[in-house]
C-alpha cells in the first residue's frame, strides 16, 4: 500500500494493458478511472466531473484525440495535475514536445508495472509538494494582499469581495477604474486567491508600447523576425503558462493585436511573430483599463467580441474622492509605513491636516495620495503632519455652472470671493493654509473673509490649537453653511 494514495485517470485503448495498469495501482492504494478514448479523457477533464485527477497517465495514440490533446485538457483543468506520457512509439521530438507542453514523465512502451508505480508516486509527491506550496503562497499573498487594500467604504468593499469570490475560477476578469485607483493591486488579489497562486504573475502594460513591441512582448518572436530580432524571445503569454497574465490599460491595444489576443482567449495558442508553429498556453486573463470599452466599441476602436471575452466578471473601482474617509484611513496606512522606513516616528496628521485630505478631490487618486505622503513624511518638521506639509495638486476654480472662471465675466468681487472659497475648501477651511495658497497674511485673509461674509461652522473660538477662530464681522450659518451660499453675489 502506497503512502501516498491518488486519484489516477488512466487513458489507454488496449484493453489489457488498461486492465492490467488499473489493477496494479489499484493494489497500490491508488483511485484509478479508466477510460479508452482520447476524446472522452478530454470531455472528462474539461467539463471537470468530480474532483480534478492528482495524475493522468495517458497513451500518446489515441482514438477520437492524442495524448497530447489529454495532457492540454489536464493542465487545463488542473496546472498542478501531473502528467505521465505512455507510447510504442516514441522519439526524442514527441518526448521533448510532451515535456515542453507540462508533461511530467514520458515512458515507452512496454511499461513495467512496478516502475510505473514508482513513477505514479514520484508523480504525487510532486503534485502534493506543489499544492502545498500553492496554498502556502495563497495564505501569506491574500495577507499581504488585505494589508494593502485599505479601505471601508461600501464600493471598494464591493469591488474587493467580488475580486475575492472571481479568484478561484478560470473566468477572465476586466477591473476598470480611474487611473491610481489600485487596478493592479486587484489583479494581483485575484491571483493570489486562486488556483494558480503559485505560478506566475506576468504583467504587461499595453499603453506603454508601441504595436511591434507590444505583439513582440505579449506573444514573442523569432530571430530574425523584424530588424534587430537577433536572437528567439519568449512571450509574456509563454512566461504566464501555468500562471495569471494581467494586462493593463487593455484598451490602448491596436485591432491588430486585440485580434490575436482574441485568438488566444479563444484557441489558448498563437504564434511568435515570425514563426509558423503553433503555440499552447494556459493562462489565465485579468485586464484593466481606464477607458469607457463600451464607447471604445461605438467608436469603432475596440473589439465588442473581444470585450465580451475579457468582461466575463466585471470590478468596477470607485476614485478616492467617492470613499469617503477612506482618504484618512490610507493617509494614516501610507504614513506609518513612510515613518517606519524613514526612522522618523510622527504622531500622525493634525485634525487640520485631515480636513485638507478630506477635501482635495485626488484627481490621481491613491497614488497622487501616496506622493503626497511620502512627501509630507520626509519634510514635516513638528510632531504632526500639519496642512502646511501637504503639497497638493492645483485644480481647476468651478462656478456654479461648473465652468472655470472666465474673468471677462463676472464682476473682480465675484472672482475674488470665488477664489477665497476655492482655497478654503481645499484647505479644509483651515484659514492659515488657505492664506498660503493664496499668497497673503492670516490677517489679510480673515479680513476677506469677513468683508465676504464667509463663515463655515468648524470656525468657534478656544476650540484647540488646531481650529480657526471666527472673522470678525462674519456670523455662524450652522452646519449647511457653505452650500448656502450665492457664488454669484456681491458680498462685498
Amino acid at each position: 500500500m502506497t503512502a501516498f494514495p491518488a486519484r489516477v485517470l488512466l487513458v489507454e485503448d488496449n484493453e489489457a494493458l488498461r486492465r492490467g495498469i488499473a489493477m496494479a495501482l489499484g493494489d497500490a492504494g491508488h483511485e484509478v478511472e479508466a477510460l479508452s478514448r482520447g476524446d472522452r479523457a478530454v470531455a472528462r477533464l474539461s467539463e471537470g466531473e468530480g474532483l480534478a485527477p492528482d495524475v493522468v497517465i495517458t497513451d500518446l495514440r489515441l482514438p477520437g484525440a492524442d495524448g497530447l490533446a489529454v495532457l492540454r485538457a489536464a493542465r487545463q483543468c488542473e496546472s498542478r495535475t501531473a502528467v505521465i506520457v505512455m507510447t510504442a512509439f516514441g522519439s526524442v521530438e514527441t518526448a521533448v514536445e510532451a515535456m515542453r507542453q507540462g508533461a511530467f514523465d514520458f515512458v515507452e512502451k512496454p511499461v513495467g508495472l512496478d516502475q510505473l508505480e514508482v513513477r505514479v508516486t514520484r508523480a504525487v509527491e510532486h503534485t502534493r509538494l506543489l499544492r502545498e506550496v500553492r496554498d502556502l503562497r495563497a495564505e501569506r499573498s491574500a495577507r499581504l494582499g488585505a494589508d494593502r487594500i485599505v479601505g471601508e467604504s461600501p464600493a471598494l468593499a464591493a469591488a474587493v469581495d467580488l475580486a475575492e469570490r472571481a479568484a478561484p475560477s478560470r473566468s477572465t476578469v476586466l477591473v476598470t477604474g480611474e487611473t491610481g485607483t489600485g487596478k493592479e493591486l486587484i489583479a494581483g488579489l485575484i491571483h493570489a486567491g486562486s488556483p494558480r497562486a503559485d505560478g506566475p504573475f506576468v504583467k504587461v502594460n499595453c499603453a506603454a508600447l508601441p504595436e511591434t513591441l507590444l505583439e513582440s512582448e505579449l506573444f514573442g518572436h523569432e530571430r530574425g523576425a523584424f530588424t534587430g530580432a537577433e536572437r528567439t524571445r519568449v512571450g509574456r503569454f509563454e512566461q504566464a503558462d501555468g500562471g495569471t497574465l494581467f494586462l493593463d490599460e487593455v484598451g490602448d491595444m491596436s485591432p491588430a493585436t486585440q485580434a490575436k489576443v482574441l485568438r488566444v482567449l479563444q484557441e489558448q495558442e498563437f504564434h511568435r511573430l515570425g514563426g509558423t508553429t503553433t503555440l499552447h498556453t494556459d493562462v489565465r486573463i485579468v485586464a484593466a483599463t481606464n477607458h469607457d470599452l463600451q464607447a471604445a466599441i461605438s467608436q469603432g476602436l475596440f473589439r465588442e467580441d473581444l470585450y465580451f471575452r475579457l468582461a466575463v466578471i466585471g470590478i468596477h473601482l470607485p476614485p478616492l474622492r467617492e470613499r469617503g474617509d477612506d482618504v484618512l484611513l490610507l493617509a494614516e496606512h501610507l504614513r506609518e509605513g513612510f515613518a517606519r522606513e524613514l526612522g522618523r516616528p510622527s504622531a500622525g496628521f493634525s485634525r487640520a491636516a485631515e480636513r485638507c485630505l478630506r477635501a482635495h478631490p485626488w484627481p490621481g487618486n491613491v497614488r497622487e495620495l501616496r506622493n503626497v505622503v511620502e512627501r509630507a513624511s520626509l519634510m514635516a518638521e513638528g510632531e504632526r503632519i500639519g496642512p502646511e506639509d501637504l503639497v497638493l495638486t492645483p485644480v481647476p476654480v468651478p462656478t456654479e455652472a461648473g465652468r472655470e472662471i472666465g474673468l471677462t465675466s463676472f464682476s473682480l468681487a465675484d472672482v475674488e470671493r470665488e477664489v477665497v472659497l476655492a482655497a478654503l475648501r481645499r484647505s479644509g477651511f483651515v484659514q492659515k493654509a488657505a492664506a498660503d495658497l493664496l499668497g497673503v497674511s492670516r490677517r489679510k485673509l480673515n479680513y476677506m473673509i469677513g468683508k465676504m461674509g464667509i463663515t463655515h461652522p468648524s470656525w468657534r473660538r478656544n476650540r484647540g490649537d488646531d481650529e480657526d477662530e471666527a472673522p470678525d464681522g462674519a456670523e455662524s450659518m450652522g452646519p449647511d453653511a457653505e452650500a448656502s451660499l450665492d457664488f454669484g453675489s456681491d458680498a462685498s
